[in-house]
């Protein structure tokens, strides 16, 4: 039987139990409370204002089902705000409010700091070849996913009518 530690999807989970703890701690200490998912949909809706929930999921690689909950949160919180889309009335447009660009600018120096102490082990030549390999691996198996990320191209087809 293999060490647990050869084998990628053990090394992939403690990596990611890391990067939540160190996030979390990072973020805490610059005096917000976002989880990295409600950070990555914040991130998001700020970079496409007037996404819709399910191109949302879809861009953040997050389970179509429960990224209500992950807006729920961050509206409750009054850091996007959502209204029904003028093009679908079932779906619903997501935007950045005024507190919500002040918090993303408030904690992304904290952002910032967590990635690189989530990498504080490895020289910059090292961090560069472990997200090179990672970003590969990751577009590798993305179909493999529950929740495969879709991109920038899928959100434009979306936008125009066309096949996402």
């Amino acid at each position: 039987m293999k060490d647990l530690n050869e084998m990628p999807g053990h090394l992939a989970r403690r990596f990611q139990q890391i990067a939540v703890a160190v996030f979390h701690a990072s973020v805490a200490e610059a005096g917000h409370d976002l989880t990295p998912v409600q950070y990555a949909a914040l991130s998001t809706v700020k970079m496409h204002p007037g996404i819709d929930q399910a191109t949302l999921a879809g861009l953040i690689a997050y389970d179509q089902t429960t990224i209500g909950g992950v807006v729920d949160r961050l509206v409750g919180k009054g850091l996007i705000g959502r209204r029904t889309s003028g093009r679908d009335r079932r779906a619903r447009e997501l935007t950045i409010t005024k507190a919500g660009e002040a918090a993303f600018v408030a904690i992304e120096p904290a952002v910032e700091a967590a990635q690189k102490t989530m990498l504080q082990g490895l020289t910059p030549a090292e961090a560069e070849t472990l997200l090179a390999l990672l970003r590969k691996a990751i577009d590798t198996g993305n179909d493999l996913s529950r929740a495969p990320m879709r991109g920038r191209g899928d959100l434009m087809a979306k936008a125009v009518g066309g096949p996402a």
